[in-house]
């Protein structure tokens, strides 16, 4: 397969899987073969086996991150500081896009940004929603609400106050109580319950701060 072939069974796709250059009439060794030659001339980036992207100034679309990492572990949803990251509820740049999961946690380094993927118990695996992202890309995000969650959960003394205070939430306006009430009841957790009480609390101090303007 010549590399003008592949961009154009490619096309516009930001990252592809190893079975989309496999259909018809070809040897699947000489397509990985190639492949690993095109990797070593730094045309692609390998993401995990059997899923890759262009590099450039071959890719079209830069791939989000988000796609990345639902693409990477398909039982999967982005979550934790990464999602509260992307919903402006927390101020800093998070290095690592972090994903929750049912299967086996791990961290994958590539050439396109790190991914984390933290495991929880198949019962806390919703709360998450389809976003659009840049040009026409998509991923599943957690909620405001659910990414807070996530986080306390996965975080040992997440639910104490002086963790959240630490996180220095901000836009605590766009989160939903009645939403993150509901979650924490859902997960059956009193440390899920605590959290939102506390939750609620610096809310209230927010609110109040601000009308003190």
């Amino acid at each position: 397969m010549e590399f003008g072939r592949l961009l154009e069974i490619v096309g516009d796709e930001p990252v592809f899987d190893t079975g989309l250059l496999l259909a018809g009439d070809v040897a699947p060794a000489d397509v990985r073969r190639q492949l690993s030659r095109w990797m070593k001339a730094g045309r692609l980036y390998q993401l995990r086996r059997g899923l890759y992207a262009l590099a450039p100034p071959f890719q079209k679309i830069k791939p989000h991150p988000f796609l990345i990492a639902n693409r990477m572990v398909r039982a999967s949803y982005v979550s934790c500081q990464s999602a509260l990251a992307y919903y402006g509820l927390i101020p800093e740049h998070v290095p690592v896009t972090t994903s929750v999961t049912t299967a086996r946690p791990a961290r994958r380094d590539t050439p396109v940004g790190a991914y984390e993927f933290r495991h929880i118990k198949t019962d806390l695996f919703h709360g998450y929603r389809l976003i659009d992202l840049s040009r026409g890309q998509s991923a599943f995000v957690a909620s405001p609400e659910k990414a807070l969650l996530d986080l306390v959960y996965l975080q040992p003394g997440g639910d104490a106050l002086d963790y959240l205070r630490e996180l220095r939430l901000q836009n605590l306006n766009r989160l939903d109580l009645d939403a993150l009430q509901r979650q924490a009841d859902l997960a059956h957790s009193p440390k899920l319950r605590r959290a939102a009480a506390l939750v609620a609390q610096l809310m209230h101090s927010e609110a109040l701060e601000y009308e003190a303007l």
